[in-house]
């Protein structure tokens, strides 16, 4: 988390905008990420430029000679007029034209800035950008990554076809609970802001830091452990930043609408899914990918992506994913099958009921957190369930922050599961329900199904004491008024 001064100064930046005249925060966020990039961008040619004199060669040079103007760190010294002109016409073309140069062989960077666009209306706001941006350290990984996490929560406004941003800890909690090895290949296929991927990422980072002193599998962490999907290019390039900035250089970060496209080609690819995926209602058949409707008939989307889920994950892979409560109970018969496919088909590990006010004040919804492992030979025993009531934070709008929270007694109680947590009651915050009350229940994962709910014995006194107690109150008003009637005589 930033403080103190950065903080203020990514402050300033974001009110230079909205005073400028761009209050869309998600336009914001985009010209801030096209200018950190640009920043980004010189401080790569500078460390091959360094890396040149000593070798005599500078290899896989961003700008060439006569593109020298284009650098960062030449046109923010520029004139506020000369500036705009140069970054309108000339940076930003090159930018659009950057390719797949940047960030080495394959970067998918490079590709998300190819529709670019460059929406900073005067000279004066970006010469005042580039200033307050140009004063940010930049060259600590931490710094970096808290610095991007602190503008993403300035989205404050829901996005389309139901996209809102997760909350953090609910992530890590996530993560936490999935704890990502080095050897995982980790996907989410709705990315957005990629908030999963760099919540893995920095988990590895913690837990397993000696992984990333071996060659294979650094190359491994850097280029080919993460994968996002999404189908907005906006989301894609602040995705992309956000894991560049949280230090992993290569990650697959790539246009794709995973209902409709389909994903034959990467049909049991990851050992790990962590996702929070649109609830966008219904799609048409006939946009729907043919593979998908084969596996579950049905056009509601969040079926649809635990479909895809299955499709994705190898044998033995992992998922933590976010479903709409209605998952849980729903009656029609894709519900009803695609919970059986869950018990019967695959290894259904555990079910966390999150408190309705998690996604305020984007959503209201009801959801839960579903934790699973494909098998396809079944494996289903003892199903953990968890209550959560708080999450650290009220659960109205404002989302203040509270003294409680259940998310810690989550983490500890599921790395328990298989231990004492199947000897705790029905009427605890966490269970386990044996996979034959699940069956008997027709396969309805709704927690409040199998909760037990204890009811305080309290003593109430007798119906006709309490008669004869109003009979007194009321014979002692008509006294009353009988006297005050009396006077007025």
């Amino acid at each position: 988390m930033i403080t103190g001064e950065i903080k203020s100064k990514v402050d300033q930046v974001w009110n230079a905008f909205w005073s400028g005249g761009i209050s869309n925060p998600l336009e914001v966020i985009e010209q801030i990420t096209y200018l950190l990039f640009l920043r980004r961008l010189d401080d790569l040619q500078r460390l091959a430029e360094n890396k040149g004199r000593i070798t005599g060669t500078i290899e896989s040079p961003v700008y060439v000679s006569d593109q020298e103007r284009l650098r960062w760190s030449s046109f923010k010294n520029e004139s506020p007029e000369v500036m705009h002109r140069l970054v309108a016409d000339e940076v930003f073309p090159f930018l659009r034209g950057l390719g797949d140069q940047v960030g080495g062989d394959g970067s998918t960077y490079g590709d998300h800035m190819r529709d670019a666009r460059y929406t900073i209306p005067t000279p004066a706001l970006l010469s005042k950008v580039v200033d307050l941006l140009n004063d940010i350290p930049m060259a600590d990984r931490d710094t970096n990554g808290d610095l991007y996490e602190y503008l993403l929560s300035k989205i404050a406004s829901a996005g389309v076809n139901g996209q809102f941003r997760t909350p953090r800890h609910i992530i890590k909690l996530m993560v936490d609970m999935m704890a990502p090895t080095p050897t995982d290949d980790i996907c989410d296929p709705a990315a957005g802001t990629a908030g999963f991927l760099v919540a893995a990422s920095e988990y590895l980072r913690k837990h397993h830091a000696d992984a990333l002193t071996d060659a294979t599998q650094r190359k491994h962490f850097h280029r080919s452990m993460f994968h996002g999907y999404d189908f907005d290019s906006t989301m894609l390039r602040i995705g992309s930043m956000n894991m560049l900035l949280h230090g992993v250089e290569s990650p697959d970060i790539r246009y794709r609408d995973s209902l409709s496209e389909g994903a034959s080609e990467d049909t049991e690819r990851y050992s790990l899914i962590l996702a929070n995926p649109p609830f966008a209602g219904s799609l048409d058949y006939e946009s729907t990918a043919k593979d998908l409707q084969r596996m579950v008939k049905t056009k509601k989307t969040e079926l649809l992506f635990l479909a895809l889920f299955l499709k994705l994950l190898k044998p033995g892979g992992r998922a933590a994913v976010i479903v709409p409560d209605g998952v849980l109970f729903g009656s029609s018969t894709a519900h009803k099958a695609l919970r059986k496919a869950l018990v019967e088909d695959q290894k259904l590990d555990g079910i966390v009921k999150l408190p309705s006010g998690v996604f305020r004040p984007y959503a209201g919804v009801s959801t839960a957190i579903v934790f699973f492992t494909k098998t396809d030979s079944g494996g289903t025993e003892d199903v953990w369930f968890y209550d959560v009531q708080a999450d650290g934070f009220s659960l109205d709008d404002k989302r203040s922050p509270t003294e409680t929270s259940d998310l810690s007694d989550v983490l500890a109680r599921w790395q328990n599961r298989t231990g004492s947590e199947r000897d705790r009651a029905r009427t605890d915050r966490s269970f386990t329900v044996p996979k034959d009350d699940i069956v008997a229940q027709g396969y309805d994962l709704s927690i409040n199904r199998y909760k037990e709910v204890v009811h305080d014995e309290t003593e109430h006194r007798a119906p006709l004491d309490i008669i004869a107690d109003l009979e007194a109150i009321e014979a002692e008003i008509a006294e009353g008024l009988r006297q005050l009637r009396g006077m007025f005589r």
